[in-house]
């Protein structure tokens, strides 16, 4: 898939041919799905918000002009529109306190997890995701897991590069809290056993 075949496809539906817009679909359904899964941790709500969201893709198709790729703009139709929605419901998720992280480093946390295999420490590090607000996971899951540049997040997010890249570093040091916590709360029952 290319930005160029995404081009021809988008230009192909808004001169009417809608049956293309499936095609778009199934490209990025499981994007949209995931990321919609990460912001509002709940499966339901995001197979709907998912379905929501490319309705909306579709509604708007006419006001993408193709100055970032076609993904980062999807990424950017979700991200609000699953916030519209948790405000919406207004949520509340605990944060932790910057208190929490004194004391170690990120790079301990790291060797820790390089000591796992890796299908367990993906596991590990994405249930430790989903423990996070819906911000600090969708900014993680964007840049590690969807492999999105500062420069795309901060398009996606509509932030400034500056600002994405402080939000990474503490959602980052919060991933670390919970990591060391699930680290060492796992150790203790490995080593009871």
């Amino acid at each position: 898939m290319t930005i160029k075949d995404d081009q021809i496809i988008i230009n192909q539906i808004l001169g009417g041919d809608k049956r293309l817009f499936s095609v778009l679909v199934d490209r990025y359904k499981n994007l949209v799905f995931t990321l919609c899964l990460r912001l509002l941790k709940n499966r339901e709500e995001a197979e709907e918000l998912a379905q929501d969201s490319f309705v909306k893709i579709y509604k708007s198709l006419n006001k993408f002009k193709g100055k970032s790729k076609f993904s980062t703009w999807v990424y950017r139709v979700t991200y609000n529109n699953c916030l519209d929605f948790l405000k919406a419901k207004k949520r509340k998720f605990q944060e932790l306190s910057v208190d929490d992280y004194e004391g170690f480093e990120i790079e301990d946390v790291d060797s820790a997890i390089n000591n796992l295999e890796e299908k367990e420490r993906k596991m590990a590090i994405l249930s430790c995701i989903k423990m996070l607000s819906e911000d600090d996971a969708f900014l993680l899951t964007l840049h590690y897991y969807e492999d999105q540049s500062v420069k795309e997040i901060a398009e996606v997010m509509q932030l400034s590069e500056s600002n994405v890249k402080v939000k990474l570093y503490r959602s980052r040091k919060q991933l670390a809290v919970i990591l060391k916590r699930k680290l060492s709360n796992d150790m203790l029952l490995n080593y009871g056993n």
